[in-house]
């Protein structure tokens, strides 16, 4: 009697064309030294009874999981008069690997493309009779599912098992796959010998752990409430390190700096201390709730808590287009959004990454947290502070949703999402520092670079020309603002901010300096000047704005490169432009309605 193999990827609808073809005869095979069940029935083939067995599905013919260890030993040691190798033809750019392994073994194959129809709905075209010839094996596009081309399939594949003229033995099969059973075998030697697993892994804690904060109705709201106490504890903590930088700052200017640059010409004298020591030290004096916001960041990073976060959000982000590893990449978006956007990379389907790369920018990056930090001291009690920043976090979530449902029709994918859990460990205090102190150097960094150029550009837009009174509407800054009035003024932007979100345009890092230099005042002078010129409606409004505009040239240049297109690119500078001005435009204009 024939025998014929069924070898293909998961979910490639191996197991729906096994069903089709044996109909009601499938039984569990019994098959000699393979400890799992294969389901095998006897068809009919070219006037042959041929017995169809159905292998498990695997990625790799040369791998190490168990399902690959089983084809390999069951073709090793059966002989195979025809291998029907399954494959989904909306993923045949990363599964065309696969023939070719058991092409390599000269095995009598014929290569079927199911899910031709998905194929055409996704606008992908096969030419088989060329890649037939570019395989030297018959291809044939099918549906399992509907049927469509299986009775054609079963005719190709009677007349190319009939035409082999030798059959492969199953010595020749284990001597070409040699060196992967020698690997396999010495890897199971050394793990014999030097690992000891106990008859049951030990993960008590966590699982106990895991039935409250991974509970289908606690688990969110839990998480949620996580996160909304770390931040009241980085304010608490960090608001008196920030008063003492402040004052430091102040110190070191009024007793060293001015009495050293007093003799300088006026105009490199405000240069240096209104322009560059102003901007430096204003952005400085929030470095400790930076570093203590990454220290608190890294540790529930390395806890294993951010990956239930991304289990707990899969089923909400799949109804959005999304996954659970978006989820990941919007929480590394937190951080920068550049790394955020270049781990997309994991996700196979380009839709599904094109989706997630268009949500990342709109994640609060530590650069607009500087940002937020800053006007929510001068504009709100410290009783108030968590919360105000705890609700930018809420709006930074709801655009993400709202721009992946209204954008999920345009990419969308089914592509699996599979992730592992790691159990719950507390990092190491030296673990805790060295994660930090990583994020807290590459923020330190790309303030430096973008704030020299920056400040120096503000400092002159708000001084020239040289008759008008710095910082006055007389300068080349009040020229700028008058222009984009029209615009801003409906979302309760004034001059001096619209200053500040055009630099923002280059890096978010430089908001901060650039309104320190904007108004030349520093710590609680400029505190003092900012919270005279505009109310809470116009702080909020501002950073909702500025939580939604257009990222930093370094996001839009990896959007660029990440996604290899510019409509690409242009897609989302364009969309979180627009959406970043009707949020505002709301919120302010609502407020004001309501008598704020």
């Amino acid at each position: 009697m024939k025998r014929v193999a069924l070898l293909g990827m998961p979910n490639t609808g191996k197991s729906t064309l096994f069903n089709r073809l044996s109909g009601a005869s499938a039984r569990v095979g019994n098959w000699p030294g393979i400890t799992v069940d294969l389901m095998s029935a006897k068809i009919l083939l070219g006037g042959h009874i041929a017995e169809l067995v159905d292998l498990p599905g695997l990625y790799d013919l040369h791998g190490f999981s168990d399902d690959e260890h089983v084809v390999r030993h069951f073709l090793s040691h059966h002989a195979v008069d025809l291998v029907l190798i399954i494959l989904n033809s909306a993923q045949i750019d990363r599964q065309l690997s696969l023939a070719l392994q058991i092409r390599a073994l000269r095995l009598p194959a014929l290569l079927l493309l199911n899910m031709e129809d998905e194929a055409k709905r996704a606008g992908i075209t096969i030419n088989a009779e060329a890649m037939s010839k570019q395989l030297g094996l018959p291809v044939r596009t099918i549906s399992a599912k509907y049927g469509q081309g299986c009775p054609e399939a079963l005719q190709l594949a009677a007349q190319t098992m009939l035409q082999q003229p030798n059959i492969v033995t199953p010595e020749s099969i284990a001597s070409k796959l040699e060196m992967d059973n020698a690997i396999e075998q010495e890897m199971h030697q050394i793990i014999d010998r030097t690992v000891h697993f106990p008859l049951q892994l030990n993960h008590s804690l966590t699982d106990r752990l895991d039935k409250v904060l991974l509970h289908p109705w606690l688990g969110l709201p839990l998480f949620l409430l996580s996160v909304f106490l770390l931040f009241q504890f980085i304010f608490t903590v960090g608001a008196p390190l920030q008063e003492g930088m402040g004052w430091l700052f102040d110190t070191l200017r009024s007793t060293f700096l001015e009495p050293v640059l007093a003799s300088l010409p006026s105009w490199l004298n405000g240069l240096l201390l209104d322009g560059l020591y102003t901007g430096f030290s204003t952005v400085a004096a929030f470095v400790p709730i930076i570093v203590l916001f990454f220290l608190v960041m890294s540790m529930v990073e390395d806890s294993g808590y951010l990956s239930r976060a991304a289990f707990l959000m899969d089923t909400l982000m799949a109804k959005m287009g999304l996954d659970g590893r978006g989820f990941v990449m919007m929480l590394m978006g937190f951080g920068c959004n550049v790394p955020a956007l270049m781990g997309t990379r994991v996700m196979r389907s380009r839709p599904m990454r094109l989706l997630t790369m268009l949500t990342i920018p709109l994640s609060l990056c530590s650069a607009r947290l500087q940002v937020f930090l800053f006007i929510i001291a001068i504009l709100f009690p410290p009783s108030q502070a968590a919360l105000v920043l705890f609700s930018l976090y809420m709006v930074s979530f709801a655009t993400i949703f709202i721009t992946a449902i209204l954008f999920k029709n345009k990419f969308s994918s089914r592509e699996p999402f599979v992730l592992e859990l790691p159990p719950y460990r507390f990092p190491t205090p030296q673990q805790i520092w060295m994660r930090g102190w990583q994020e807290v150097k590459h923020f330190l960094a790309r303030a430096t670079k973008f704030i020299v150029i920056g400040v120096i550009m503000v400092w002159l837009l708000t001084h020239l020309p040289t008759t008008a009174v710095p910082a006055s509407p007389d300068t080349w800054a009040g020229s700028i603002g008058r222009f984009f009035a029209p615009v801003l003024d409906p979302i309760g932007i004034d001059t001096e901010l619209a200053i500040a979100l055009i630099f923002g345009f280059v890096a978010k890092e430089i908001v901060v300096g650039s309104l320190a230099v904007i108004y030349g005042l520093q710590g609680d002078a400029l505190s003092h000047q900012i919270a005279a010129n505009i109310d809470w409606v116009q702080g909020m409004s501002f950073m909702l704005f500025t939580l939604i505009y257009t990222p930093c040239l370094s996001t839009i240049a990896t959007l660029k490169s990440e996604s290899k297109s510019s409509g690409f690119m242009w897609l989302s500078l364009g969309w979180s432009l627009g959406l970043a001005w009707i949020v505002s435009f709301l919120f302010y204009q609502s407020a004001r309605a309501l008598g704020y």
